[in-house]
């Protein structure tokens, strides 16, 4: 113990060497007694006690990131149980988390070790992170050490592609349900099940994307027979197959994993100001890249309030109902979104904007987004950043610290902007889009919060300073 209790001395007093004597390097030979270690340390505790203890706010993000040192007891106490009183319940829980991962090629040390940042922002609002995958096989619900890490900074998450339609709908039984039955879309569970059930178990809260979408909607749910070359099917029969599909897709997840979806994207990126209808109130998107919106065709531009109006109709009570789209910043697409929320919420079809948030390092400016945000507060629905994303072109070491800062920069803006801080919006929650780097084979995203390797990334360390020091106030 006199050993262990030496060596431990030596650590603290290297380390107070090297924070106090920075010109001299952290190169000083070690004490060859006992008595040179503890007179050497308290000259240092003396000259550290002098020094001035405040911070000012450009320091913020300049944190250190190792636990306090402890203070050496006179009494012999072991160091297991001065840890163990040091420990909440919820670290010594992660600590055993971390155990099981003992063989695992990855170190979660710090990932698992690290206080949640979802507890820091608590106060206002939910810390959402997607749930990555487009196949069974690949999704990361099927990666351990992904789902730990998730689970453990997260309260809320995002199927980012398993939960779309064109994952969900079963061509073979719509077909034979066309030919024999009532003509309803026949639904597969079998993309998200396996989700919601670990959501279940687990306590993690979701968002449901989405309901209504161009893209990812198979076309042949679109056409007579359900079948490839079809005639697409008149406006009556789309609206029939629309409300069919909502309504066994809210009823499943509702009545089988009650509370898990707290909230829906019920339909995406349906305002297009480039290429959308200049006759329609929000320029209804028409097509996507030369292809045909299939919704606008079959329905026309009330698709979006047809769509909110089912999705009304079913959802549970307590279940929110957001409108979400990309570059919500730029001002014409932002008018355009504003005038069609408007009218959703005059009918009381609608509870939230969803702003995705893929922002780049220096654009926009921080000016325009809280500029979008105030704009939306205005209608008093909620807001969620429901995708966010900020890439870099460069994977080196300055890149990744500049996208570190704007991460900070963005939630130093949120937490003035919500109503916890004193602003207008009611931002309720903000999700990452994805937890880690390259997180399969051919995944080129790099706007993660950790690494491929699971190691926390410039940006986490920075926006976990900005959150520990200004939202926890």
């Amino acid at each position: 113990m006199i050993k262990k209790r030496i060596a431990k001395q030596l650590c603290l007093l290297t380390f107070s060497l090297c924070l106090a004597m920075s010109t001299a390097g952290c190169g000083a030979e070690q004490a060859e007694n006992t008595d040179e270690i503890i007179t050497a340390q308290n000259a240092v505790s003396e000259q550290q006690n002098q020094e001035p203890q405040s911070q000012s706010a450009s320091q913020i993000d300049m944190q250190q990131d190792s636990a306090p040192e402890e203070t050496v007891s006179e009494e012999t106490i072991s160091e297991e149980t001065a840890l163990e009183e040091e420990l909440s319940e919820e670290d010594l829980y992660w600590q055993e988390v971390l155990g099981e991962f003992g063989n695992s090629r990855y170190d979660l040390t710090a990932a698992l070790t690290e206080p949640a940042l979802k507890d820091y922002c608590s106060d206002y609002f939910t810390l959402g992170v997607g749930l990555n995958g487009s196949t069974l096989e690949n999704q990361t619900l099927n990666m351990p050490e992904y789902m730990a890490v998730a689970s453990k900074h997260f309260n809320s998450c995002t199927m980012t592609n398993l939960m779309k339609s064109s994952y969900i709908l079963d061509q073979q039984g719509s077909r034979k349900s066309a030919s024999d039955g009532d003509g309803s879309p026949v639904l597969s569970f079998a993309a998200i099940d396996p989700t919601l059930e670990w959501c279940k178990q687990n306590g993690m809260k979701m968002r449901g994307h989405t309901l209504v979408w161009h893209v990812q909607a198979p076309d042949w749910f679109f056409r007579e027979g359900y079948t490839d070359n079809g005639k697409y099917v008149d406006r009556e029969t789309m609206l029939f197959r629309m409300e069919s599909y909502i309504a066994q897709l809210m009823g499943h997840v509702q009545d089988n994993y009650p509370g898990v979806v707290y909230c829906w994207d019920v339909v995406n990126e349906a305002v297009d100001p480039g290429k959308g209808d200049r006759d329609s109130f929000f320029l209804c998107r028409t097509e996507n890249d030369g292809v045909p919106n299939p919704w606008y065709v079959t329905i026309g531009e009330d698709y979006v309030e047809m769509a909110f109006t089912y999705a009304r109709k079913y959802a549970a009570e307590d279940v929110k109902l957001f409108y979400n789209d990309f570059n919500t910043y730029q001002t014409e697409k932002r008018d355009a979104i504003y005038a069609l929320c408007k009218s959703l919420k005059e009918k009381d079809l609608i509870d939230g904007i969803g702003m995705q948030g893929y922002w780049g390092v220096d654009s926009p400016t921080i000016g325009v987004l809280e500029t979008t945000i105030r704009k939306f507060a205005e209608l008093e629905l909620e807001i969620h950043i429901t995708e966010l994303s900020v890439s870099v072109d460069e994977e080196t070491e300055e890149s990744f610290e500049k996208q570190g800062q704007r991460y900070a920069s963005i939630f130093m803006s949120l937490e003035k902007l919500d109503t916890a801080g004193g602003g207008s919006a009611n931002i309720t929650n903000v999700t990452f889009f994805g937890l880690v780097d390259h997180y399969r084979q051919g995944d080129e995203t790099n706007s993660r919060l950790f690494d491929a390797v699971y190691q926390p990334k410039p940006a986490f360390y920075k926006i976990r300073n900005i959150m520990k020091t200004v939202y926890e106030q």
